[in-house]
Parts: C-alpha cells; sequence; structure tokens
C-alpha cells in the first residue's frame, strides 16, 4: 500500500451524496483524499486491494430496513470490521434547471430509494408524473444539466453548493424522521477499547433448518441478557429456504455477556462472521441488571474453578 493510499477513504459518490455527509462526520478523513466510487462492491474492493484505508457505506435506513447489497458484501468478503458507525438524516429536495417552474414537470430523475421515499409527495403535487431511475441522489440532479430528459431531480438538502440549479421544493420526503445508518469498514484490525456505549455486529448461519433452530440461536443472546437491536435474515444463495442472519447486539466483544454469548454462538453456527464491536452513533449507554455484569460472569468462573480444585465453598 502506498503513502498516499493509507490515508484515502472511498465513498458513493459523486461530491453531495448523503453517504459523502457521513463521511464528513470522521475526524480522521478530514484532510486526507477521498475516493468516490459507483457501488458498494467496489468501495470495499478499494479495501481489500488497500486502494483505500477505509470506505464508507450506508447499512441500515430507518425506513427501508438493511441495505441488502451491503449485508451481503459483508458476509461474503472475508477480512473486513466496522470501525464506527454514522447517522445521517434524509430529507430530500426537488431541483431544476432555473427558470422551471413546478407546474412545467413532467418527468423526475431519482435513485430508487429516494423516489420510494418521496413517492407520496411527488403524487400529491405532480400527478401523472413520469419517472427516471438513476443511479445515485448526486447523478440524478447532475444529468439535468446534461439532458433535457428529465424536467426535476430528487436531491438532498444542499446539492444546489455543487450544480447551478434552483429548488422547486424543500422537504419532500414522506418521513421528515428518516435516518440513514452508515458504517466506516476496514480491513481487519484489533478491536478497540470499549466505552460502555458500544454495538456489536455479526452475520450467522442456523445448523439446519429443524424446527427450533432460529429459537436456539436466538437464546444464545437472550440467556445471557444480550439484547439485538437488529435481526435481518438475507439468502445464502446456495439453496431454497437457506438463510443466513445479520445480527447487530448492545454491547461490546470485551463485555462478558458480549463474549459468552458468542462463544455460544460460534459453537452453535457452522459460520460466524465477526464484523466487529465499535462505538454507537447515539452514544447511549447500554445498562443491563447486575446478574449479567462482568463482575457476575467473572464470580461464576472463578466459583467453577474453585469447585474443580477442590476448594471449601
Amino acid at each position: 500500500m502506498s503513502g498516499s493510499d493509507a490515508e484515502t477513504y472511498s465513498y458513493l459518490g459523486p461530491a453531495g451524496t448523503f453517504t459523502w455527509a457521513a463521511l464528513g462526520q470522521v475526524p480522521g478523513a478530514a484532510g486526507k483524499p477521498w475516493r468516490s466510487v459507483n457501488n458498494v462492491g467496489e468501495a470495499l474492493d478499494d479495501v481489500v486491494s488497500g486502494r483505500s484505508v477505509a470506505a464508507m457505506i450506508a447499512i441500515e435506513n430507518s425506513i427501508e430496513g438493511g441495505v441488502s447489497a451491503t449485508q451481503d458484501a459483508l458476509a461474503s468478503i472475508p477480512n473486513l470490521r466496522i470501525l464506527g458507525e454514522y447517522l445521517v438524516p434524509v430529507q430530500f429536495v426537488l431541483v431544476a434547471r432555473p427558470g422551471t417552474a413546478l407546474a412545467d414537470v413532467r418527468v423526475v430523475s431519482a435513485h430508487p430509494v429516494a423516489y420510494a421515499q418521496c413517492r407520496l409527495w411527488l403524487e400529491r403535487a405532480l400527478p401523472g408524473h413520469g419517472h427516471i431511475p438513476s443511479p445515485s441522489n448526486v447523478a440524478a440532479p447532475r444529468d439535468l444539466l446534461e439532458s433535457d430528459v428529465a424536467d426535476a431531480a430528487v436531491a438532498p438538502p444542499g446539492i444546489t453548493d455543487h450544480f447551478p440549479l434552483e429548488v422547486l421544493a424543500e422537504g419532500i420526503g414522506d418521513n421528515p424522521n428518516a435516518v440513514t445508518r452508515f458504517v466506516l469498514v476496514s480491513r481487519t484490525a484489533p478491536v478497540p477499547a470499549r466505552t460502555g456505549s458500544d454495538k456489536t455486529s455479526v452475520i450467522a448461519e442456523l445448523p439446519s433448518d429443524e424446527p427450533g433452530s432460529l429459537l436456539e440461536m436466538l437464546e444464545q443472546f437472550a440467556t445471557r441478557g444480550v439484547n439485538m437491536s437488529l435481526i435481518e435474515s438475507r439468502p445464502i444463495g446456495d439453496a431454497l429456504g437457506r438463510y443466513r442472519f445479520v445480527i447487530d447486539l448492545d454491547g461490546h466483544i470485551l463485555d462478558e455477556r458480549v463474549a459468552d454469548a458468542l462463544l455460544g454462538l460460534k459453537r452453535f453456527s457452522p459460520n460466524v462472521v465477526f464484523l466487529g464491536s465499535y462505538p454507537r452513533a447515539d452514544n447511549h449507554r447500554i445498562e443491563v441488571s447486575e446478574r449479567y455484569g462482568d463482575d457476575s460472569f467473572l464470580d461464576a468462573r472463578d466459583w467453577l474453578r474453585g469447585l474443580i480444585s477442590g476448594e471449601p465453598s
């Protein structure tokens, strides 16, 4: 890896996308080279090949749920680690070439996910409009300057800082509270110290399709007091009915309850991918009852050692 590659960060571009905004929250990326890519696969390939030290990718949306392309890529590409998560409010504006009025709009260009999140507003404001899919939230407004196929585009706020366009309407998203969660992914590295406000991400497969298999996997966490903040299934792809599960846990791998749950999961599942333990974006401190605290696990282990060594009770 060259010196410049060691400092380069990849993101879904071009400048102005929500991914670009998420990368702007990373202190270590400030002043370093940023490499714009076209999709998640290209971003992670940059990391694996050493072209970039890390990549910012979207992994979950509060409206659409998990980003399947990201989940599948993290499951299939080895030796990746999540370094941190970042939250970006998802709001949209409708932009057009200068001189265009809202009443003139017949065709709207938009990324399919953005279009889905603005569909109700667009149907109310522009009944009968047509939609042209765009590869990104910045490509849509940029293409207005290169083609007249579309009259307007759905774009992130602030897009007029990058292109000479006019805002026809603001706040056109159907859910004003929509948020996208991004993760910064690098190659395998030592686990960072726990902060008390952490999240652990794993991907696991069931050993069989027998009744109760999913319940048995979930019990690995429930019996140790580990809360799951996310669990989603994704097809493995080798046969119908075969699924892997993307799981986010409240806590850090250095927390005794989480470590013990992961040991149980490893004994149970034929394939466990550890994606990392990292600070939560919301800084929410994880509270657990006393029986699931570190001291309880350490005391139980000392008790067992005492029994084995013949120490008096």
